[in-house]
């Protein structure tokens, strides 16, 4: 019953008619919602929306078998370390919980790696990939499984031994449906939250990536009310600034709301009138940041974590557990051995990544063969505890430290990109033209071939990271740059600090090869995104 409440940690639009489709029932028709989660918020929520007729049910949340702990351990190579040490050594097999799906694959290799049965499931893999790790999972072929939310409702493991949390979840609810897995059957089971320098970052995407903000929205409106007629999907994106998938979720809760109506790709404005619930949304948001704070009050607790978990999901019988940490000694360590944490950190800043190409234009039509740059190459994801987190400290401080240079030189040097580069160049910046230009022939230094000034920047476009969807990105940045000044004839390196939407490399490589030269590899310091 949780999807159907605004106030619910995995509210889903289409849950919304729920409540009309009960409308129709006659009403001796009898009708049962259950949840696992609920505290007194989503309760009246739910009761707001199917009707006062209802008789709620409620029993005690103590897990007897459930032995809590909470842990602050903001560096991810402490973690990884930690968790290698620690997992051996638990009863069973269990879940590791993770806020993202890089984590979550990041993470089930380092365990790999460190001699543990450990593999990742998330919401990009196949759905028979998925049931194959489920399968696996309960039949004990794997020690751990490393999961994002994706692995939710359904999933029934009655001797799941443990479950941890890599990351903190964003409220009270969803933890504890999380750690609830562990223990369903067996006497005993550990539940272990971990709590990391990134969580709040990614707490606070998931909050402002939930919604889309009331220009946003007015402006999908006013859009299909200007077009009265069928209009793509494609056709939005040029006007709306949301990413596709923000932007099918948008589309979807104004259909639930009667306000659009669909067919198939397209949409098509009703006549039914429409406010952007600016109060309702202010209020939620601001729910979810009680709980996030409520999640650090659990965390930084010195009394029974099971007596706050209870006490946060409303539950009156809550009371000391004497099973928890803060109720008995913790019987393992929270350090991890130096050498562990050392190969940890070099784990996290010895895995470059590829990027693919744009292959189309953003309007369909495809970018001819000829003019599309190589494959990409970064050090890695922005913020990723690695060479990523690096990255971000030194565009803070605004100079690349040597290490950093260092470790791009030995990347493309490794790549052994083909055709051979003979040449690098730079996309220039107007907002700190230093930092990039700097990068660019300190890389060119360490490769022993000569840096080329050929590109220059003629119009400052907003930062391409604010560009949500491919039509924007494109249209912002197709006229920002020009070829102005030698382009040798030989293969290119193309090098900028941060690859986002992968346009300006599209745009400016597509105008250097048009201008003669060789194939253009992009090479950048970090992706802002996994993907």
């Amino acid at each position: 019953m949780h999807c159907i409440s605004d106030w619910g940690h995995d509210f889903r639009p289409d849950y919304r008619r729920i409540g009309r489709l009960l409308e129709l029932l006659p009403k001796n028709v009898p009708v049962l919602g259950t949840t696992a989660t609920a505290n007194d918020r989503v309760v009246n929520d739910v009761t707001a929306q199917l009707g006062e007729n209802i008789t709620t049910i409620r029993g005690p949340l103590d897990r007897e078998s459930l032995r809590l702990d909470a842990i602050s351990m903001p560096s991810r190579a402490h973690r990884l370390a930690w968790l290698s040490e620690i997992i051996p050594t638990l009863e069973g097999t269990g879940i590791v919980y993770c806020l993202t799906v890089n984590d979550a694959h990041r993470l089930a290799e380092w365990l790999r790696n460190e001699g543990i049965a450990a593999e990742s499931y998330a919401a990009d893999l196949s759905t028979d990939t998925k049931t194959r790790l489920e399968d696996r999972l309960l039949r004990n072929d794997l020690k751990v499984l490393c999961a994002t939310s994706a692995l939710g409702m359904g999933y029934d493991k009655p001797d799941l031994g443990f479950v941890i949390h890599y990351q903190s979840p964003g409220s009270p609810i969803s933890y504890y449906q999380q750690v609830g897995r562990a223990g369903r059957a067996i006497p005993n089971a550990v539940g272990i939250l971990l709590s990391g320098s990134e969580d709040s970052d990614i707490q606070e995407w998931f909050m402002q990536t939930a919604f889309p903000s009331r220009p946003e929205a007015e402006t999908l409106i006013e859009l299909l009310e200007k077009r009265a007629d069928w209009t793509s999907l494609p056709a939005i994106e040029e006007r709306v600034n949301l990413r596709r998938g923000r932007l099918q979720q948008m589309l979807k809760v104004l259909e639930v709301e009667g306000v659009v109506e669909r067919n198939g790709m397209k949409y098509r404005r009703t006549l039914k009138k429409w406010t952007y619930p600016e109060e309702r949304l202010a209020k939620i948001n601001a729910a979810r940041r009680i709980e996030q704070d409520a999640m650090l009050k659990y965390i930084s607790s010195d009394i029974c974590l099971m007596q706050i978990l209870r006490g946060l999901l409303d539950d009156p019988e809550s009371q000391s557990c004497g099973r928890c940490t803060r109720c008995v000694e913790r019987p393992y360590s929270v350090d991890a051995d130096r050498g562990t944490v050392g190969r940890a950190r070099d784990f996290l800043r010895g895995r470059p990544l590829t990027f693919e190409p744009r292959k189309q234009y953003s309007g369909g039509s495809k970018i001819p063969e000829n003019r599309r740059v190589e494959q990409g190459r970064a050090l890695g994801v922005w913020n990723d505890g690695g060479w990523g987190s690096e990255t971000r400290d030194c565009k803070e401080a605004g100079e690349f430290s040597d290490a950093l240079v260092a470790a791009l030189v030995e990347t493309v040097k490794a790549a052994r990109l083909s055709p051979k580069p003979a040449w690098v160049t730079d996309i220039p910046s107007l907002r700190a033209p230093a930092l990039v230009l700097s990068l660019a022939q300190r890389l060119a230094d360490g490769l022993g071939i000569p840096y080329v000034a050929s590109i220059a920047k003629v119009r400052e476009a907003v930062p391409q990271s604010t560009r949500a969807n491919s039509a924007q990105q494109h249209s912002n940045i197709a006229t920002s740059f020009e070829v102005a000044g030698e382009v040798p004839s030989g293969p290119v390196i193309l090098i900028d600090d941060l690859v986002d939407s992968r346009w300006t490399m599209t745009v400016v490589g597509e105008a250097l090869l048009e201008a003669g030269a060789g194939a253009v590899h992009p090479v950048v310091l970090a992706v802002t995104t996994p993907g």
